[in-house]
């Protein structure tokens, strides 16, 4: 059995506001700084990178790939789609998550998916096909895939999310939520806050970076203990099997940029009840505000925060090595300083091995005496976010000066 550090939700350079750097090369590279041994592909939809992905990835383990350059990094076949469509009488737009098992399944997944709409425009398309709809296409090609509600709670593209989305899985999917096995939480929740929801508890939470740039992969992450096997993995997901999905790595949620309510135009951020208090209007400018992850949590929630379910697969809150860096320095998280800091701490090291196990005296030994102490301090959940809102991410404070 192997530990896997596992990032299933990541974008290619055809998507939209994503670095033209995100290839599997890059993505590897990356993937070794951090830890990682499994990631997504993203986007098996778009045929140009669908192209490359075919040239580049040979077959693996059981179900997954690797390249030459990084064979102890394996990848995934997956894709994201957004469907924008009517139900109930209400405009719905939701992103969902598939992984396939093979580039055989991939391909006849993208030819129906083509016949849809245009798969060549977005690495994650756009198409008017409704999303339980899109799960029967899947399921009818292979029941070997997994489909996967994305980043369940954002307000504008997700299954629960406070503009377009649904109360419940089987509002959405209907007839076919018995093949819903697990969510996305997204950067804005984590699993505590979903463990309010009794309707979730059979369901396996999953978390990922959904990046859009090399650096940004295992944001959060999922680890399994398992064998590195497409099929197992699936098997672990669907039975939310807590001996061999032993966590997941998260963003503090705080930090996503819809954890709170409000306005960015105005510059309004709301806890839930300051919205309340305003009848959900920006007091600036008097338009409704986007109601946040937090507040959809609480309309929806049946139980009161810090409830923890008998079957709940643990988290660990985390925040970027290359934050703590910049905040240490003083300096932004893009610059020269922190970009030598961070590839001399990973030379010998990785990324999750820094952040999560190397003792309190290895890292003083490692890096600066100042970097030490704020790993240390976000092990402790020693810091202060100011949440985000309305697209704005939030801002972490690790060092009181």
């Amino acid at each position: 059995m192997n530990k896997i550090i596992a990032d299933l939700h990541i974008h290619s350079g055809y998507s939209r506001a994503t670095s033209k750097e995100m290839n599997v090369e890059a993505l590897a590279l990356w993937a070794r700084k951090k830890g990682i041994n499994l990631v997504g592909t993203g986007d098996f939809t778009h045929p140009g990178h669908f192209s490359n992905l075919k040239k580049s990835l040979e077959p693996s383990c059981s179900g997954l790939y690797s390249i030459p350059s990084e064979p102890s990094v394996y990848f995934m076949l997956t894709a994201e789609v957004s469907s924008i469509y009517k139900q109930n009488g209400k405009v719905r737009k939701t992103h969902n998550l598939i992984f396939a098992p093979d580039i055989d399944i991939a391909e006849k997944i993208n030819i129906e998916l083509d016949k849809r709409g245009n798969i060549s425009s977005d690495g994650r398309p756009i198409l008017g096909t409704p999303a339980k709809e899109l799960l029967k296409i899947v399921m009818d090609i292979s029941e070997d895939c997994l489909f996967v509600p994305a980043h369940i709670w954002t307000p504008w593209f997700s299954i629960f999310g406070s503009k377009s989305g649904f109360d419940s899985i089987e509002e959405c999917f209907e007839e076919y939520s018995e093949h819903i096995y697990a969510v996305e939480t997204g950067l804005s929740s984590d699993p505590e806050m979903n463990w309010r929801l009794s309707m979730l508890d059979t369901i396996t939470l999953l978390s990922n970076s959904d990046a859009h740039s090399p650096a940004k992969i295992g944001r959060e992450a999922n680890v399994f203990q398992c064998d590195m096997d497409y099929f197992e993995i699936m098997d672990v997901i669907r039975k939310k099997d807590k001996k061999k999905f032993l966590y997941t790595i998260e963003f503090f949620p705080e930090e996503g940029k819809y954890h709170f309510d409000g306005h960015r135009t105005c510059g309004i951020s709301f806890a839930p009840e300051q919205t309340i208090r305003h009848d959900f209007h920006c007091p600036v400018c008097m338009k409704p505000l986007i109601v946040g992850v937090m507040n959809r949590v609480n309309e929806l929630a049946d139980r009161p925060e810090g409830f923890v379910p008998d079957n709940a697969i643990p988290s660990k809150h985390l925040v970027p090595l290359q934050e703590i860096i910049s905040g240490a320095f003083s300096v932004g998280v893009n610059s020269k300083k922190v970009k030598n800091e961070y590839e001399k701490i990973v030379t010998s090291n990785t990324e999750f091995n820094v952040l999560m196990d190397l003792s309190e005296d290895k890292l003083y030994r490692i890096t600066d005496r100042k970097i030490a102490e704020g790993i240390l301090k976000v092990r402790a959940g020693d810091l202060s976010i100011t949440p985000g809102y309305d697209g704005v991410f939030g801002k972490v404070s690790i060092f009181s000066d």
